[in-house]
């Protein structure tokens, strides 16, 4: 067991460790997902709950997974033990990130699509009214979605392959500034435009009626989860490869922290930009594909401005992708002792196959995206949470969490143990009924 431990790969240091972990909570979600879905629920009520989920719920659950893979320093089902009921966990939350990966590697080859269209003059080029047809006929044939997704499945498939230190840590480290700094130009730009104000008022402004609604809650609830990446192993896994003495309370705090206002300047730079010239910003999924172009297409420069978007939609998403196949490709290398190499390309191989459905079907994909954010994570943390809260000794549990304040620890006991199951649980018998 011993040399088992020793041999198995690590971050080169917490900055590192940060940068990766950071990089796997922003992606696709914090721009595509969280520009419709706000804009779905109301802008800035949503955003209301939306932070609230993330502070109450998603901080104590990232700790979780993090004390939980820092003290297992294994993969999501071994963290859970060899044998016996509680294995279940690991296998929702394996479940959860390849069934993720598998859809998520169809909306990333879109935007790589269109980040290849821009960067050749032809998205710029074409006419306004062409944009929701254009994305309709892309979609709809069979051959463009599907090769795309391999074609970003395959770069992902590179960047694991090559290691923990060597691929996914320094992958993070070049794209991470490279996209924020991308997305603070973005913003500033949006907040250049004329009547970005009520861009801002939707965002930032609540819509106090709007609270009245369910669904905005569990939009909020599978949104949080979503972004943070909680409770499909990969913060487990992500920890399991760090120092054993990592602050992990500081670092769930600072990843949230980064996740959240990474989403919070996509919105900066989406929305003021919609409402300056009209359009709608309760688009849905396609609002990135239709109404961010239409909108590059009235704008000074906006060949440049769509090519720097979609080159962050595409950064963003692969930092996120790796994080997602990472996790089982640990799984299948302590398994079947396999390669890391081999195990790289068999899970490749599966989730495209996987994922074909989704590249043949928006609503296909918009309905496994909702079963996950809104039943298979939360299942999955659920059952993490009960192992972390319950089944260990609260002794075991506290120390792996690493908080320095007893204040603090119990607050974070009490949280794993009855405030973020409780809203779980209500958010699966809402779902149920919705």
């Amino acid at each position: 067991m011993k040399d088992a431990l020793r041999e198995r790969e690590r971050w080169s240091s917490r900055a590192g460790f940060l940068v990766a972990t950071l990089g796997c909570a922003v992606g696709v979600g914090n721009i595509w997902r969280f520009a419709y879905v706000a804009g779905e629920n109301g802008g800035g009520a949503f955003l209301l709950v939306y932070v609230a989920c993330v502070v109450l719920l998603g901080i104590p659950v990232m700790l979780a997974e993090f004390s939980l893979g820092g003290r297992a320093r294994a993969d999501v089902l071994a963290a859970f033990g060899v044998r016996g009921p509680w294995r279940v966990a690991g296998a929702l939350a394996l479940s959860a990130a390849f069934l993720i990966l598998s859809y998520y590697a169809v909306v990333a080859g879109w935007a790589a699509k269109y980040l290849a269209d821009y960067a050749s003059g032809s998205l710029e080029r074409a006419a306004q009214e062409d944009f929701a047809l254009r994305f309709s006929a892309f979609v709809s044939s069979p051959a463009g979605p599907i090769a795309w997704q391999a074609i970003f499945l395959a770069a992902t498939a590179a960047l694991v392959a090559a290691g923990v230190q060597r691929g996914i840590e320094r992958a993070s480290r070049l794209l991470m500034p490279l996209l924020g700094a991308i997305v603070l130009l973005l913003a500033g730009y949006g907040l250049s435009l004329p009547d970005a104000s009520r861009g801002l008022a939707f965002l930032f402004a609540p819509d106090w009626a709007a609270l009245a609604r369910p669904q905005l809650y569990l939009a909020a609830i599978g949104q949080a989860f979503f972004s943070l990446g909680v409770g499909m192993g990969v913060l487990l896994t992500y920890a399991s490869y760090a120092a054993e003495r990592e602050r992990l309370g500081g670092a769930a705090v600072a990843i949230a922290a980064g996740d959240t206002l990474f989403a919070l300047a996509a919105g900066v730079a989406i929305f003021p930009a919609v409402f300056a010239f009209g359009l709608d910003p309760a688009q849905g999924p396609a609002l990135a594909f239709v109404t961010l172009p239409q909108l590059f297409a009235l704008m000074p420069g906006g060949g440049w401005l769509g090519l720097a978007f979609f080159l962050l939609l595409t950064g963003a998403a692969l930092t996120s992708a790796v994080s997602l196949i990472e996790v089982p490709v640990a799984w299948l290398m302590r398994r079947f002792s396999l390669s890391r190499l081999a195990a790289t390309l068999w899970t490749a191989l599966a989730a495209f196959a996987a994922g074909i459905p989704s590249a043949l079907s928006p609503a296909v994909l918009e309905s496994v995206d909702r079963l996950t954010a809104e039943l298979l994570l939360p299942l999955a943390s659920i059952a993490l949470l009960a192992y972390a809260g319950w089944a260990l000794p609260s002794a075991v549990s506290l120390a792996g969490a690493r908080l320095r304040s007893p204040r603090l620890a119990r607050a974070w006991l009490i949280a794993v143990r009855y405030v973020a199951p409780a809203a779980l649980a209500a958010l699966l018998a809402s779902s149920a009924f919705a």
